[in-house]
């Protein structure tokens, strides 16, 4: 891992930040939005990951997660959702989208054409109750402080309408007890 932050392998949950090259907005349409949704599924249900609130943005996903790797499985969310990105891109032609991700590549990623995510994931450990409920006050009020919606369940890629109990949720989540 290129990132100088640091996480412990256990399961206690980290409020986690992945970001795209340059803030590139990727996540803008369904499909997009579906690639990061049914990767993170995936995670949830091979036990990998414990997926306790995320909101995906146009250009960056928080989340609080829990992992015995945390490190692996967030590489494995990133490699999983970059590949079908670049594929997608490819097959509709999109050469602006292409460009820009073969431009934002880092020169020692030799073993690549394109780069859709940022190095590191910024795991940061959530130590008390109080520190889970800012956080995700954090993640689902974020698509209101941007002004895509004036309330934060009307984000549909969100874990907010979870807590509130609403069966439209695109992604279950996990409960955790502090």
């Amino acid at each position: 891992m290129r990132s100088r932050y640091k996480h412990f392998h256990d399961i206690c949950p980290y409020f986690v930040t992945c970001t795209t090259v340059n803030w590139i907005p990727i996540f803008i349409s369904r499909p997009m939005f579906d690639i990061a949704i049914e990767s993170l599924q995936f995670l949830k249900e091979d036990g990998s990951l414990k997926i306790y609130a995320y909101v995906i943005l146009e250009n960056h996903i928080h989340m609080i997660a829990g992992s015995e790797d945390l490190s692996k499985h967030i590489g494995r969310f990133k490699s999983y959702t970059a590949r079908k990105i670049i594929d997608i891109s490819k097959d509709k032609n999109n050469t602006w989208l292409l460009e820009q991700l073969k431009e934002e590549k880092k020169h020692f990623k030799t073993d690549r054409t394109h780069q859709l995510w940022q190095e590191g994931f910024h795991p940061q450990r959530i130590q008390s109750e109080e520190m889970m409920r800012q956080k995700i006050n954090y993640i689902h009020n974020n698509p209101v402080r941007r002004g895509y919606v004036d309330d934060a369940i009307n984000w549909v890629y969100s874990s907010a309408r979870n807590y509130l109990k609403d069966d439209h949720s695109v992604l279950a989540i996990d409960s955790y007890e502090l």
